[in-house]
This record gives structure tokens, C-alpha cells and sequence, in this order.
């Protein structure tokens, strides 16, 4: 569904290493000699009457200052130039959508390649389902995440002069679980309340979701889910990847078989091992211009960052209940995150 334990297991990384460890900027006095640029943006977003904060890849020039983003004592984190010198022209822009409990500072992995690759990469924090400020009761207001993306593509497409190397014509999508949900429905996925009311009553989805909800006292049946129907397209976004998307099995058909944008669809694993409340194939079925493929030897946690030598014994020790350090033990995360790259990159430079 949503990965909701990551919002446990992220509250313990916290405790573990301090705020600052896991929001993962080791500033170095050393100038940055790569050409991936990161800088920091924020969007207001009428839904929350709040902000939305955001983070920035580019491809850039040497400069700036270099900086870890992401590392912690579980996870790798991944260099970048802070405020590095542009490269020069526009970009097409690809907006990552993080799962619950996550954050944007995770997928330095893709968002570097990505930039290496000619990309600007927005990653939007999703107030209540981000590292530091997240709960159950609103990882389950799914209608919200949507809204946050077309917030921050207000910013940026209505601030030309402060994104001036940023194509707004070109932009492409990217989700992970409950982020793949959020790129499928600002692609046109539409959810049936009562499912998503009923998702709970008779299994687990494979996921350790509904546990996690029933642990803090979330009854989907006594909230209100009825805005989770509403149609939340955005029209600028031309092209989506999704991967492992949460709660799948909520969403209408009609909405799928209407859905215009051109759509990757990625489960990680094989058939029989993708967890039914992630699985896909039977969605991107209906979706007339998706196309299916599933990554061997991997499990839905593979999507985060690559794991440090004593990451799985940290977070055993804190009661993470997931193996999120794990892989289907045929080859290396890195394999994973390689292949994944290829797959990702090829399919944008054709969408856009």
C-alpha cells in the first residue's frame, strides 16, 4: 500500500542519528568538481495552506560546495554540488514522488543519474508522509501528495525567470509506492472510496500497512475518503514511471482505461513475489498507452538508497519490522539501482 512502517522506521533513524544525520547534508569546505548541482526550493500549496519544501538536481558545471545528500548510518548518501553552476540550456524535468514515511533526500540514486543524464529533478517532501513529519492518519489523505506535485509545478512553471534552465514543456513523472500512486493519479488514476475504505478488512496486501494502522488507531472506516475520487490530473505532466505503486487495487478501472498519458509501469521482483497490494500488471493492462515490466531479483524495498555495511543489524536493533536493507539475494542493490537507471533513463529520453 504505502510502506506505512517506513514512518516508524524512519522516526527510529531519527532517534538513532539526530535530525541532521537523516536529513543527510555533510557540508565539506571542499569545491565541488562533479557536474550533478543541487539547490533548494519551496511552493505553496493551497490544499495545505502551507509549504511545500522540494529539492533541486541538475546537470551542472564544477563549483559550489560538495555535499552528501541522503547519508545516514543506515543508508549510503550521494554527492552533489550545492548551488553549482548550471549547465547550459533548459532541461526536461522529471518530479520523483517518495513513498510514506520516506523523503526526498533517498533518491539521490536516480535523481544524480538522472541529472548526469540532461534532467532536472524536483523532489517534493509531502508534509505529513515525510521523515520527520509524517503520521498514519494522514498517509491515508492519499488525495493530498497529488496536490502537492501540481503545487510545486506552480512555482516553477510560473516563475520562468527564477527556473530559467528548466524545459516546462518537457515534464515526466516519477513515483515510488505511494509516490507511484501519486504519479498515476496525476496521470488520470481515479480511487473508489469504498475500496480504499475496505482495504484493511480482510488481508494485509502482503504489506505490513494495515498492522502499522491498526497500531495508531486508523479505522478506514471512520474517515471521511470520499476526495480520494476526485480527479487530480495535471495536464503538464506528458509521461509517467511508476514503480511498485501503493494501493493499486483501489483505483477504477474506467479511470485507467482513460488515462491519455504515456505510462512505465515497474514491479520489483517476479509475479509471484510482488506483494498483491503493489502489483501492477493487471492496471497497466488497462491503460492504453502503458507499458509492463518487472525487475528480477529485487523486492519492493529496493527502490531505497543502497544500505551500509551494519544498516540491517541498526535497524533490527530499533524494531523496523521490514527488510529494508534486503534483496532477493541474486545480486547486489546496486545491480538493482544500475538496472532500474537503464530502464528509467531510456524510457524518458523516448517519452520526452
Amino acid at each position: 500500500m504505502f510502506t506505512f512502517r517506513t514512518i516508524a522506521k524512519a522516526a527510529a533513524i531519527l532517534a538513532a542519528f539526530g535530525t541532521a544525520a537523516w536529513t543527510g547534508y555533510e557540508i565539506t569546505r571542499a569545491p565541488y568538481a562533479g557536474t550533478t548541482g543541487i539547490t533548494y526550493g519551496a511552493a505553496f500549496a493551497p490544499a495545505r495552506q502551507s509549504e511545500v519544501d522540494f529539492h533541486i538536481w541538475y546537470p551542472a558545471q564544477p563549483g559550489g560546495r560538495a555535499i552528501t545528500v541522503g547519508g545516514n548510518g543506515v543508508f549510503f548518501g550521494t554527492p552533489a554540488g550545492r548551488d553549482a553552476p548550471h549547465a547550459t540550456g533548459q532541461h526536461p524535468m522529471v518530479v520523483i514522488s517518495h513513498g510514506a514515511g520516506g523523503n526526498a533526500g533517498q533518491f539521490g540514486w536516480i535523481a544524480a543519474a538522472l541529472a548526469d543524464a540532461g534532467y532536472v529533478v524536483v523532489l517534493p517532501n509531502h508534509p505529513g508522509t515525510t521523515t520527520g513529519n509524517a503520521s498514519a492518519h494522514a498517509a491515508v489523505r492519499v488525495w493530498e501528495r497529488p496536490k502537492d506535485v501540481s503545487a510545486v509545478l506552480d512555482e516553477i512553471t510560473g516563475n520562468p525567470d527564477a527556473y530559467p534552465f528548466i524545459d516546462t514543456s518537457r515534464i515526466a513523472t516519477l513515483g515510488f509506492s505511494a509516490g507511484g500512486y501519486t504519479a498515476m493519479a496525476l496521470s488520470g488514476a481515479r480511487v473508489n472510496p469504498d475500496l480504499l475504505q475496505t482495504f484493511c478488512d480482510d488481508t494485509d496486501h502482503g504489506m505490513s500497512d494495515c498492522a502499522f494502522l491498526a497500531h495508531f488507531g486508523v479505522d478506514l472506516h471512520s474517515l471521511d475518503l470520499s476526495p480520494a475520487a476526485q480527479d487530480l490530473t495535471d495536464p503538464r505532466i506528458k509521461t509517467a514511471v511508476i514503480v511498485d505503486p501503493g494501493i493499486v487495487e483501489t483505483m477504477t478501472p474506467e479511470s485507467l482505461r482513460s488515462i491519455e498519458t504515456p505510462m512505465f509501469v515497474i514491479n520489483l521482483g517476479a509475479q509471484e513475489t510482488v506483494p498483491i497490494g503493489v502489483y501492477a500488471k493487471d492496471a497497466a493492462a488497462m491503460i492504453p498507452n502503458a507499458t509492463y515490466v518487472a525487475v528480477p531479483d529485487a523486492i519492493h524495498f529496493s527502490f531505497l538508497a543502497e544500505c551500509k555495511a551494519n544498516g540491517a543489524a541498526i535497524l533490527a536493533n530499533e524494531g523496523e519490522p521490514d527488510p529494508l536493507c534486503d534483496d532477493a539475494g541474486g545480486r547486489a542493490r546496486a545491480d538493482i539501482h544500475a538496472q532500474l537507471t537503464q530502464l528509467i533513463v531510456g524510457n524518458l529520453q523516448s517519452a520526452l
